[in-house]
């Protein structure tokens, strides 16, 4: 067990050093290049920012894969065309999500690449090839039939994990989480119960999570580059690839044998159970963002590819959550139902995983009940803490403050409230006024 793990790290320190270092150099071509689109209506940002993120985290995958590649424990993955197949779909999605991301595509495009994409994957062997179903059993799927299925799962991840992402970190940070929930599945099928073929899914959630690892410090708030649908659209079909392959090649009458019965077999197999048709709990969060989108959209006659400010993570903004804090509920949701998922499929004591899971819900409604609140921070640990946690005078004391020492033409306008709370700064033309009357004087 030890020299598997050590080899896992390997790779997923590989790939995230590689992600890491790539992004600055990025950073700067996507500026060189103009990669920086104006900000639209529905952007939380409030400077542009450069994208392309995508060909960092591209970049980290290629390497993640060619180490592992000469690895003892996993060099046998690749003599099946899963990983092939896999960098196939990869890089056709990443060269439409960078043409996107400079130029922008029509949705109807994208949408005809990513179908593309997983046709590719599809013919070169990652494929469903059956389901299972509880009181029926395995039903084995017919070449089309895995077909569409394939390309519907593929295309629904992308689209669901490109949605999620409008925070800083949002889809970075919530793929890290789904991938490490997955890679604790699909570690055990292998090396638990010595299903080979649940060690492609494997290596794929590894290398998932160390693409994203590497991106995180870049792109948290204050993102300094977004990945852009280069980035997003990539994390999401190497997540679908995981999906697919665990689904459509591991053997649910094989893993009954190895389980010891139908019982503990049940168990391990929940993460597919539900639902039959999105097998991962564990991207559960960005699919009900997709869903709700499209039907939000579709109730107001508009497009289902129209882009607008109703999702998850933009209602936290608007009811006082401030960025961080939105992005960190959203890694609570998605961590609770992902981990509670693989939780419930390894433990026998099914009651009690249900029973966390509904009191750790309760603990979530309340967070999302308390946007107005502001944890703050011991005084002796002030100096080591963001402004906003430190116990100094706001508000009508700190204005009082500042209107005593400073003369009038340098005092700073109070900052109003908005919808991004304790991170608001207020309506940008104000900086602007400043700007031009400092230059007058």
């Amino acid at each position: 067990m030890g020299q598997p793990v050590r080899e896992y790290l390997l790779t997923l320190c590989v790939t995230a050093a590689v992600t890491y270092l790539l992004t600055g150099p990025v950073r700067k071509f996507a500026i060189a290049a103009g990669a920086m689109p104006e900000i639209r209506a529905r952007d939380v940002h409030r400077e542009p920012t450069p994208r392309l993120g995508g060909i960092a985290m591209f970049g980290g995958l290629c390497a993640g894969l060619l180490v592992a590649a000469h690895l003892t424990n996993l060099k046998s993955v690749f003599e099946t065309n899963e990983p092939r197949a896999l960098l196939s779909g990869a890089a056709l999605i990443w060269i439409l999500g960078v043409l996107d991301d400079k130029w922008g595509v029509d949705a109807l495009v994208k949408l005809g690449g990513q179908m593309i994409a997983a046709g590719v994957m599809v013919l070169q062997g990652l494929t469903i090839l059956w389901i299972p179903i509880p009181g029926i059993g395995t039903v084995s799927l017919t070449p089309m039939q895995g077909t569409l299925l394939t390309v519907a799962l593929v295309v629904i991840t992308i689209n669901a994990v490109n949605f999620v992402d409008g925070l800083d970190g949002l889809a970075s940070g919530m793929v890290c989480i789904a991938a490490a929930a997955f890679f604790m599945y699909t570690y055990r099928l292998w090396f638990g119960y010595g299903i080979e073929a649940a060690a492609p899914a494997t290596l794929f959630s590894v290398v998932l999570m160390g693409m994203c690892i590497g991106f995180l410090p870049h792109n948290m708030h204050p993102a300094r580059i977004f990945m852009g649908d280069s980035g997003s659209m990539l994390i999401g079909l190497v997540m679908a690839a995981g999906a697919v392959s665990v689904t459509g090649q591991v053997d649910p009458d094989l893993l009954n044998q190895k389980a010891g019965g139908l019982r503990e077999a049940t168990h391990a197999m929940v993460p597919v159970y539900i639902p039959l048709l999105l097998p991962l709990t564990i991207i559960a969060v960005p699919v009900a963002d997709l869903i709700l989108a499209i039907v939000r959209r579709t109730w107001k006659g508009q497009s289902p590819f129209a882009a607008d400010r109703g999702h998850l993570h933009h209602r936290l903004l608007e009811i006082g959550h401030s960025h961080s804090r939105a992005v960190l509920i959203m890694y609570f949701w998605s961590a609770l139902i992902a981990f509670g998922a693989v939780a419930y499929s390894a433990n026998d004591a099914s009651m009690w995983i249900v029973l966390g899971i509904v009191l750790l819900s309760a603990v979530g409604l309340v967070l999302l009940l308390l946007p107005r609140f502001t944890p703050r921070a011991p005084r002796w640990a002030e100096r080591m803490v963001p402004p906003r946690y430190r116990r100094v005078a706001s508000g009508p004391a700190a204005a009082g403050a500042e209107s005593a020492e400073t003369p009038p033409e340098e005092r700073r306008p109070a900052i109003p409230p908005g919808i991004h709370g304790a991170t608001a700064i207020g309506d940008r033309s104000r900086f602007v006024d400043r700007r031009k009357a400092g230059s007058h004087r």
